[in-house]
């Protein structure tokens, strides 16, 4: 099969020929149709922490059809299109059950997505609703790890929301924050590219200023913001999320960092702000995000700006690493 792999980091993927995957016991095989590059994927190809290999396929947001089965496994058939879950789990464990499955001992994340076909599980396999196409499959995963966040969050109808970073998590935080009835969404980045877009999924107003981001940020939301999600990633901006959250706030990190941090924990202390991490998402969430593009959400789709080939790929995932009006690609293998 055409696959787009891992060589080495700091090194563009390469497109070429891998072996078809033969799926084992209770394993099952997707032919994928859609596939988006995500943030993480770009930082995989470029931080050790990672642990990326030669040879290794990435691609965890995607959405194919079941082409075929291996001994003794059930639950789905041969056509089936579905949505893949990329967290790897056990299925049967107390975790599994209740669909917190990034707790499951046996946890791992899915990759393969970058390829014609990938290799995954069937408790990992969503059924996708007939109104809904292999694009819609693809998005879910962002959706459902911004979903995650705003449930971590404790927001309250009315609520001044903060979102750090016009990315597509950061976007769909912004959707799911407007449509959990926040009184005020305000999005802040250090470039316009996205304003347009985070004002169509949700955002009231979007911020940017970096030479004063706090100020501008309180005039915007008109205060201080009740919960700041920071969706970025990068050192300074815990710091910089205490100053913008009021007394007894709440600050959400969903943005992946491996760069040590300073906290400044006076600041926070003074102010007895609430400091919430989120990692990845529940089953439930999953179906939650499917379930709001099935009923017509119109805003999640706006996040696909293009969609490439595989071929495409690694020219494409490079040009990723730079700032640009891209928001979320997907690779149609």
């Amino acid at each position: 099969m055409k696959a787009v792999t891992f060589q080495e980091l700091h090194q563009p993927l390469a497109f070429e020929e891998v072996p078809d995957p033969t799926p084992s016991e209770g394993e099952l095989v997707v032919e994928v149709g859609r596939c988006g590059i995500c943030g993480s994927d770009l930082h995989m190809t470029e931080d050790a922490a990672y642990g990326c290999k030669h040879g290794d396929i990435l691609g965890h947001e995607f959405a194919g059809e079941v082409v075929a089965l291996g001994k003794d496994t059930t639950g789905h058939k041969v056509g089936d299109l579905v949505s893949v879950i990329p967290l790897k789990s056990c299925g049967h464990c107390e975790h599994c059950r209740k669909g917190e499955v990034q707790w499951c001992a046996n946890f791992g994340l899915q990759g393969g997505g970058y390829a014609q076909f990938a290799v995954t599980r069937p408790n990992q396999c969503v059924p996708l609703p007939s109104d809904l196409t292999l694009a819609d499959g693809a998005i879910i995963e962002p959706l459902a790890v911004a979903l995650h966040g705003l449930n971590l969050s404790g927001m309250k109808t009315g609520d001044k929301v903060l979102v750090l970073g016009a990315g597509p998590i950061g976007l769909a935080t912004a959707f799911w924050a407007k449509r959990y009835g926040a009184g005020k969404v305000a999005v802040q980045d250090i470039a316009t590219y996205q304003q347009s877009r985070a004002l169509e999924m949700g955002a009231d107003v979007f911020v940017v200023d970096p030479e004063n981001p706090v100020e501008s940020a309180k005039q915007g939301l008109g205060g201080d913001a009740d919960i700041v999600f920071e969706c970025v990633g990068i050192p300074g901006l815990i710091d910089q999320a205490v100053q913008q959250v009021r007394p007894d706030g709440t600050v959400v990190l969903l943005g992946l960092c491996t760069k040590p941090d300073t906290i400044h924990t006076f600041a926070m202390l003074s102010k007895q702000v609430k400091l919430v991490t989120s990692a990845f998402f529940t089953v439930p969430e999953y179906e939650a995000a499917l379930a709001a593009l099935d009923a017509g959400a119109i805003a999640p789709r706006l996040l696909v700006t293009d969609t490439i080939s595989l071929a495409d790929t690694p020219d494409v995932f490079e040009s990723l690493k730079h700032r640009t009006e891209q928001c979320k690609v997907l690779i149609a293998p």
